[in-house]
C-alpha cells in the first residue's frame, strides 16, 4: 500500500500561515515527520492559489526536496501551479488531480504527458459523483481513458479514484466504492493504479470514530485492489494496518482479523464477524465497524457503544 501523506494541507491554519510567510522550517518539519512515519509520497495541497500558485508550488517543492527524498504529489486545481512545480520535481511526481470533465482533463492531462507524471483521475463529471460502481467505471473507460489516449498518457500513469463518500449519510456507498476499485483493476493490462482520499469515509463523524472507520475501510479497499491512499501517516494504527497487510503479519489477534478481512474482499466475499472474539474489546470495535461498512448495521455516532 502506497501511503500519500496528507498533512501539508492549506486548510490547516498553521500550514496556511507557513506558506504565506514562506516558513521553510515548519513545512520541512511536517514533511520529515511524515517520511519518518512511513509515508511514500508527500502531498502538497496549496488550494486553488489563483494568483500566486505558480510561485507557491515550486517554493513548496524545493523546500521539501531539501530535506526529504520522496516523490511528491502536487495538489491544486491551478494548472499553472502544477506545471511550475513539475519543472522542479527531482522524482516522478503525482498530479492531484484531474476529473472526468473535458475542461479539467484538457488542462491536466497534457501536463502528465509532457512531464511523464502520474496523475490521479477522479470519476467525477459535471453531474457529480456517480452512485454506482458501474457508473464510475463508465466514466473511467469512456472519458478518462479516452482523454489519456488523446493526450499521450500511458494507462500505467493513471491512478483512478472512485471518490469515497462519508458513511454518515451515504452508508451504502462504501460497498459501491469497494466494487469500483475492484472493477478498475480489471480494465486494462497492465491495470491502472487506484487511490482514494481515505478520510472522506469518516467525514462529519465524531473524532473518536474517524481513525477506526478509516483504517478498517482501507483494509477492505486493499482487498479489492486499492494500491494507495491519501492518508494521515501520523496515525500509528493506520500505518500499523498497512504494515500488517504488506508483511502479512498474523502474529497478533488484530493482525489475523485484518488479514482475514483483506482476504475476504480479495475473494469477493463479505466478512463474517461471527468468527471474531468479541471478548476482546479492540476486536469487537473492529467487528462492529466492519458491519457498518458492509451496510449490515445502520450507522449512528454511538455505534461502538451499542
Amino acid at each position: 500500500m502506497i501511503a500519500i501523506g496528507e498533512c501539508i494541507h492549506i486548510i490547516s491554519k498553521d500550514v496556511k500561515t507557513a506558506v504565506e510567510n514562506r516558513d521553510k522550517a515548519f513545512i520541512q518539519h511536517l514533511a520529515k515527520l511524515q517520511a519518518q512515519k512511513g509515508a511514500n509520497y508527500i502531498d502538497l495541497n496549496i488550494g486553488p492559489q489563483k494568483k500566486a500558485g505558480h510561485e507557491v508550488m515550486p517554493w513548496m517543492v524545493q523546500t521539501i526536496q531539501e530535506v526529504v527524498h520522496l516523490p511528491l504529489s502536487l495538489d491544486t486545481s491551478n494548472a499553472a501551479a502544477i506545471e511550475a512545480g513539475l519543472k522542479v520535481c527531482k522524482k516522478k511526481a503525482l498530479i492531484n488531480s484531474t476529473d472526468a470533465t473535458e475542461e479539467r482533463m484538457a488542462s491536466m492531462m497534457p501536463l502528465a504527458a509532457k512531464y511523464n507524471a502520474n496523475i490521479i483521475a477522479l470519476t467525477l463529471a459535471k453531474g457529480g459523483i456517480p452512485t454506482t460502481a458501474d457508473a464510475r467505471v463508465e466514466l473511467a473507460t469512456e472519458r478518462i481513458f479516452t482523454a489519456a489516449a488523446k493526450y499521450g498518457v500511458p494507462i500505467e500513469n493513471i491512478w483512478l479514484d472512485p471518490l469515497v463518500l462519508t458513511v454518515n449519510g451515504n452508508q451504502d456507498q462504501a460497498q459501491q466504492t469497494i466494487n469500483a476499485v475492484r472493477y478498475f483493476k480489471q480494465l486494462a493490462d497492465p491495470p491502472p493504479k487506484t487511490t482514494c482520499g481515505l478520510s472522506n469515509v469518516s467525514n462529519t463523524c465524531p473524532a473518536e470514530l474517524r481513525h477506526m472507520l478509516n483504517r478498517v475501510f482501507m483494509v477492505m479497499m486493499a482487498g479489492a485492489g486499492l494500491d494507495s491512499a491519501i492518508l494521515d501517516p501520523l496515525d500509528h494504527e493506520t500505518m500499523e494496518a498497512i504494515r500488517i497487510l504488506d508483511t502479512r503479519d498474523d502474529s497478533t489477534p488484530k493482525g489475523k482479523l485484518y488479514l482475514g478481512l483483506f482476504d475476504a474482499y480479495a475473494a469477493m466475499e463479505e466478512y463474517d464477524i461471527s468468527q471474531v472474539d468479541m471478548s476482546n474489546p479492540e476486536l469487537k470495535d473492529i467487528a462492529k465497524t466492519i458491519n457498518i461498512l458492509q451496510n449490515k448495521t445502520l450507522y449512528a455516532h454511538g455505534y461502538l457503544r451499542l
